[in-house]
């Protein structure tokens, strides 16, 4: 143990002197852990926008199908009331020769 005083002083400022490498230590190990982290949030925010894109790319396919089955089932609708009002004006003519023949 230090005796003089000039002999305290400069072993507590060695002792400060320490101390303060070490928080300076702390303090880049610290910056260093913030600058990891900010690259994973950056990588795993990538990874999230890219599922995002793929997943808007596949509801925009199902759309797509979607608009094609909507424009088949359109055509069927309206193939089908052409194939009725054929069904009906037959029927209609049919009736009309019956009623015809028998009134004759």
């Amino acid at each position: 143990m230090p005796a003089t005083l000039e002999e305290r002083v400069a072993y507590l400022e060695g002792k400060v002197e320490e101390h303060s490498e070490v928080w300076r230590d702390i303090k880049d190990h610290i910056i260093h852990m913030e600058q990891k982290f900010e690259q994973r949030f950056i990588s795993l925010e990538q990874r999230i926008n890219n599922f995002e894109e793929k997943v808007d790319r596949r509801f925009e396919a199902i759309d797509r199908r979607f608009e094609g089955i909507d424009r088949r089932i359109d055509a069927l609708d309206q193939k089908f009331s052409r194939y009725f009002l054929w069904i009906i004006g037959v029927q209609v003519t049919i009736f009309l020769a019956i009623i015809a023949t028998l009134l004759k």
